[in-house]
């Protein structure tokens, strides 16, 4: 299949997808040309966002099978729930082996809710032959990439390479039901948020023009806690906003998760990654930081350190959204705006990587390979928690590994009655 322009197909119809349509904006190499989700009204409601978007003549489709088919659709961005992932991999790889052909898949995070379901995922997309492409947004964010580039290339280069990374990502809480429950999203806010945070701050800790696997993942400690939304108000607020099926006063998922991830690299020197993320997070919105430290420099970014902000006096009346940042938590005070979410987060960056990678027949820089790495690091923080002691990498037994929150067995306030 040879192409000029990127026909893409998106699974799934929710909050990233719409996200993703947004930053196509300033892709130009690419059309979105189709959207399925089971919920066939949201489907038709993201591609005629899509069409009023200006990225391409986009239309809903009956099945996976029929956009994979579909000669205008070249590659698929998988953007649906994560208990949806094996399922929906092999509903693409069915298709292909039946007539369809796509030049690459491009999966957003995490790759699937535990190891063995992110092996599976990884096991099909090489028996389909397809390019692979893993949509981890904050190894493409501009401040990133361009302070890696700028430190590495001048604090590095005079003093040595950096030997510590933080990261964190924080916000109130997740905007659709299956994200609150552990069974279908694989946990809580770890392993929706803590994958983010552990492969931004590999990807800082690498030297450029070396592959990921150049740091060796040694050991994992971490901790875990329902701290805000397993109190009896805000358990009665998931109700009302989710219904009873979101009850954390007996099946919590964790709302604050902590680790650290210590490597080695091809030198045997130590390096250290520090994760936070929580959805129990009290500010303007969503809070994305990180730093980079070495032995005589350092870098930070906060994306609520922004460019423009707003002030509303109290005697103002607001209408609750998020037009000023994502995860919005306030509309009155002085506000943070974050101008263009799409670039500042990386999705703008990401996608046209993606987008040339597959039109070149090139592998992305992120691969199925690198969602893999880091299901295997987000399983042994929740082993670590569960244990309440270090995880060893080598020689971990993680294939078939459950977090108990994904099992719908972990509730702390029950240990403590």
């Amino acid at each position: 299949m040879t192409t000029k322009r990127l026909g893409i197909g998106f699974i799934g119809s929710g909050f990233i997808t719409r996200f993703h349509i947004a930053s196509f904006i300033a892709v130009r190499d690419a059309d979105i040309r189709g959207i399925w989700s089971p919920n066939t009204g949201r489907a038709a409601e993201a591609a005629a966002l899509a069409n009023a978007r200006g990225v391409g003549e986009a239309k809903a489709f009956p099945s996976i099978e029929a956009m994979v088919k579909d000669p205008s659709i070249h590659a698929i961005w998988i953007c649906g729930p994560n208990h949806e992932r094996v399922a929906n991999m092999e509903a693409i790889v069915e298709a292909l082996e039946n007539g369809g052909a796509l030049l690459g898949i491009a999966c957003e995070k995490p790759l699937a809710r535990n190891l063995a379901e992110a092996k599976k995922v990884r096991e099909l997309v090489k028996r389909s032959g397809v390019l692979d492409g893993y949509l981890e947004n904050q190894v493409f964010q501009p401040a990133v990439t361009k302070g890696k580039a700028l430190l590495w290339s001048r604090g590095a280069s005079a003093s040595g390479r950096p030997y510590l990374a933080r990261s964190a990502e924080e916000h109130s809480g997740p905007h659709a039901r299956w994200f609150w429950q552990g069974e279908l999203q694989g946990g809580g806010v770890l392993n929706d948020m803590m994958c983010h945070s552990i492969e931004v701050a590999r990807y800082l800790l690498t030297e450029p023009g070396k592959p990921r696997e150049s740091l060796e993942a040694k050991k994992v400690s971490a901790q875990i806690a329902c701290l805000k939304w397993q109190r009896p108000a805000y358990v009665e607020k998931l109700k009302a906003a989710y219904g009873s099926d979101v009850d954390y006063s007996t099946k919590p998922s964790e709302d604050f998760a902590r680790a650290i991830v210590e490597y080695e690299d091809e030198n045997g020197e130590p390096l250290i990654v520090e994760a936070t993320t929580s959805w129990s997070y009290v500010g303007a919105g969503l809070r994305l930081s990180l730093e980079l430290l070495g032995p005589e420099y350092s870098m930070k970014v906060n994306t609520l350190d922004t460019e423009l902000s707003l002030f509303f006096s109290r005697d103002s009346r607001q209408e609750s959204g998020e037009d000023l940042v994502e995860k919005q938590n306030a509309e009155l005070g002085l506000m943070p705006v974050v101008t263009d979410e799409g670039a500042s987060y990386g999705y703008v960056d990401e996608n046209r990587h993606m987008v040339q990678s597959f039109l070149k027949n090139l592998r992305p820089e992120e691969t199925f390979d690198d969602g893999v790495a880091v299901t295997e690091l987000l399983m042994a923080a929740y082993k670590s928690a569960e244990i309440d002691a270090a995880v060893e990498l080598e020689g971990a037994s993680l294939d078939e590994f459950v977090p108990a929150v994904a099992r719908g067995v972990w509730n702390p306030r029950a240990r403590k009655r």
